[in-house]
């Protein structure tokens, strides 16, 4: 079993035993008393605290406001797929230094050891209540989801892979945007991934983009915004540059939850908004339709 698959088998035993909140969770010294680091945590839409086994059980989504939490992608995929259909593909890439920054290379085996992945996104083989497809999720966990050279080469693979096996794509979609480390070398994947988007499409096939929060600049500027069905999260923040900087350029204010997913719902940048509860069934449902009229 590779090493995606321990984690996937890890965090279901989590989930199920409740016994500990992540993996890396510790024991903190606190007054003279052994406390959990991590049992709770407090929302970032309504300030209330809430308890993380809780919130784990719930799907990550707050008990009082709604409101949907980051999710990590090996948690995504083991929440959105079938039990046991998952088949990771893309394996053994080695993220480089193509421009020799300082700390670029101890930055990334800092994030392997922390997410326990080779880099920001995973793609794979998988089914969804039984409908097959290629599934890619993004982890925001890892650098911010930013988007580099080999971040960009398995979003192309998980295309051509698609095409091989005459199948969907299906992308969650959650990034700060391109590397900064990597320079021209990340912003040269905007074209490479919305070439493969093309191409998948011409054989005919269904690309499904979900975008959750943040997906934001060069990821939003190439394969995020190309799906032939576009869904996102509720209050999901999407967009290129940020709103500050957006602000500072037209010197303007901007709308009241601008590049949140209602508001972009609105100017029909998002074809619908599915709560977290609801994107299995919805997915498995367009997969189904998709299958039947071809």
């Amino acid at each position: 079993m590779n090493k995606i698959g321990q984690t996937i088998n890890h965090r279901k035993k989590l989930k199920q035993n409740i016994k500990l909140i992540h993996e890396e969770s510790l024991f903190v010294k606190n007054s003279g008393t052994d406390v959990p680091s991590g049992l709770y945590e407090k929302c970032p839409q309504c300030d209330k605290t809430i308890n993380t086994k809780l919130n784990i059980e719930n799907d990550y989504i707050c008990k009082h406001c709604g409101y949907h939490f980051r999710m990590r992608a090996i948690d995504r995929i083991n929440f959105i797929l079938d039990q046991d259909t998952f088949i990771e593909k893309g394996i053994g890439y080695i993220t480089l230094n193509p421009l020799f920054q300082n700390g670029y290379e101890e930055k990334i085996s800092e994030y392997k050891k922390l997410t326990n992945l080779d880099e920001a996104y995973v793609y794979g083989f998988g089914q969804i209540f039984g409908e097959p497809c290629v599934i890619g999720v993004m982890d925001s966990y890892f650098l911010m989801g930013s988007m580099g050279s080999v971040v960009g080469e398995k979003v192309a693979k998980t295309f051509e892979y698609a095409i091989y096996k005459k199948l969907p794509v299906i992308i969650f979609c959650a990034s700060g945007g391109a590397r900064m480390q990597e320079g021209i070398f990340s912003l040269m994947q905007m074209a490479k991934t919305s070439a493969a988007v093309a191409k998948h499409s011409s054989f005919g096939y269904l690309y499904i983009s979900v975008l959750t929060d943040p997906t934001t600049g060069g990821v939003t500027a190439s394969f995020a915004s190309l799906g032939d069905i576009t869904l996102a999260e509720p209050n999901a923040l999407i967009g290129f540059a940020g709103p500050r900087v957006i602000e500072q350029t037209i010197n303007q204010k901007l709308p009241e939850g601008f590049q949140r997913s209602e508001f972009l719902l609105k100017k029909g940048f998002v074809d619908q908004i599915v709560n977290r509860k609801d994107l299995k069934k919805t997915l498995a449902k367009l997969l189904s339709l998709h299958r039947r009229v071809n």
